[in-house]
């Protein structure tokens, strides 16, 4: 009887858990009204990114755009891990503003230089993600830093990512804006960076965010492939351009997969939303 009324007690603190993160969620702060659910969102990427591996201690960055032309966007705080990071917390900038990084609340010199860039220069860039994780950084440190479709999950980005090959440092100013460049093109959603990372792009942050994780499986997959030694069998360039299509209009994948990510994040960090 005593054990049972133990697991009734973790039962309906978790359901109060729920309950509190989905008030949050309903009523923000008077503050972030205007932007709530894309705050609740980008922290929802961040806590999964973490929980996935996909991050790298307090470095890399995500960010959002808010308004009509994408100048203003949201940004996590600087050196913040990401397992941590709440919805109230993140930055509003404002990629035509000189003076950002005069201010108390700055945030990571290569994080502006990145994503300010971004924001300006391509508008279609509603969100935008940057990471280091493990496969696809060692994709990126390969004289050839291609991904051959060998599978459904690399059939994906098939014609849809950019390579930047010419790496000079950290991502500031010139290095920055010469890396968004290769963006320009709408059709072009995954910047490999070489001897970087990558740079992830979307229409929302579920759509972003999806993409992350499918790229970083891909180039898991590709890189497994290369291990055994065997040759490749290379899908050809009809259909893997087919499944790319078939995937890009693929009914609400992208949005379900972030919506059980948010559902399991309510149920055991609802803090991510407040």
């Amino acid at each position: 009887m005593k054990t049972s009324g133990m697991l009734d007690a973790k039962r309906d603190e978790e359901m109060e858990m729920t309950r509190v993160s989905t008030a949050q969620q309903e009523h923000p702060s008077p503050a972030f009204d205007d932007h709530w659910d894309e705050r609740v969102d980008l922290a929802a990427a961040f806590r999964s990114a973490a929980r996935l591996n996909l991050h790298e201690g307090v470095a890399n960055h995500f960010s959002v755009a808010v308004n009509q032309d994408g100048t203003q966007f949201l940004i996590n705080p600087n050196q913040s891990h990401f397992s941590r990071i709440r919805a109230s917390e993140l930055l509003l900038l404002d990629a035509n503003d000189p003076g950002t990084m005069d201010k108390p609340n700055a945030p990571d010199s290569t994080a502006w230089g990145l994503h300010g860039a971004l924001h300006r220069q391509c508008p279609h860039a509603r969100v935008a993600l940057h990471v280091h994780s493990i496969h696809a950084t060692v994709l990126a440190t390969l004289e050839d830093p291609r991904l051959p479709p060998i599978d459904q999950n690399c059939a994906m980005f098939f014609n849809r990512y950019a390579i930047d090959t010419e790496y000079g440092g950290l991502a500031l100013e010139e290095e920055a804006e010469r890396c968004c460049q290769h963006l320009a093109d709408p059709a072009k959603t995954v910047l490999i960076m070489c001897n970087h990372g990558i740079l992830v792009l979307g229409k929302d942050v579920a759509d972003a965010f999806n993409r992350l994780f499918y790229f970083e499986r891909a180039a898991e997959t590709y890189l497994k492939a290369l291990w055994t030694g065997q040759p490749l069998k290379v899908l050809s360039d009809e259909i893997a351009e087919r499944t790319a299509q078939e995937l890009d209009a693929y009914p609400g994948q992208a949005e379900r997969h972030f919506s059980e990510l948010k559902a399991i994040l309510n149920a055991e960090e609802p803090d991510y939303a407040t």
